[in-house]
């Protein structure tokens, strides 16, 4: 699937924030994100748009990020106008799971610019937070500035993310560029 900039309406330029647009968000975090993951929910739901809570959906303090993640990043991944949102203590690990996910493209968000970088270079779907590193509202703007950031359709991020797409269908390394030595 070729990245493409959103579809914004009325007409409006594709490469501007799409802040009247719905997304559908899928949302999946650990024991440690959970009261983040919750806030996000109702905050989403608020905005407009359509969260979908891939769990936990009770607090225990033994749950592990892996099961609502990896849920979370499969149905962002089968939604091709969704992004997802996985939430943990520090964010890694639920980033890790989530890009173990064929099509996703998660990114670890520590401010509102790296937010909106995954999103206008790398065509990011998915957003990783550390509940643990962030207060509330900063995690807020982040995820804000992600879901109203269109990708930039620029020729050089699509050929970078061809690149890994492919690598991801086949295993197959690119080439190295001619003019850099070969070890």
């Amino acid at each position: 699937m070729r990245s493409v900039p959103c579809a914004c309406p009325d007409g409006a330029d594709p490469k501007q924030p799409c802040h009247t647009r719905t997304m559908r968000v899928y949302l999946g975090s650990d024991h440690a994100g959970f009261e983040l993951k919750n806030h996000l929910v109702e905050w989403l739901r608020a905005a407009g748009h359509e969260p979908v809570d891939c769990g936990p959906l009770i607090y225990d303090a033994q749950d592990d990020y892996p099961p609502f993640c990896l849920r979370a990043a499969e149905r962002t991944a089968a939604d091709p106008d969704s992004l997802g949102i996985v939430i943990g203590g520090s964010g890694n690990g639920e980033q890790m799971a989530a890009n173990k996910v064929a099509g996703v493209r998660a990114v670890l968000a520590w401010s509102a610019e790296t937010a909106e970088l995954g999103r206008t270079h790398n065509d990011a779907n998915v957003i990783s937070v550390g509940a643990r590193m962030h207060s509330q509202e900063d995690a807020t703007k982040f995820v804000e500035t992600f879901i109203t950031t269109p990708f930039s359709g620029d020729e050089r991020h699509v050929r970078r993310i061809d690149m890994l797409t492919a690598y991801e269908a086949t295993r197959e390394l690119p080439p190295v560029p001619a003019h850099h030595p070969q070890g």
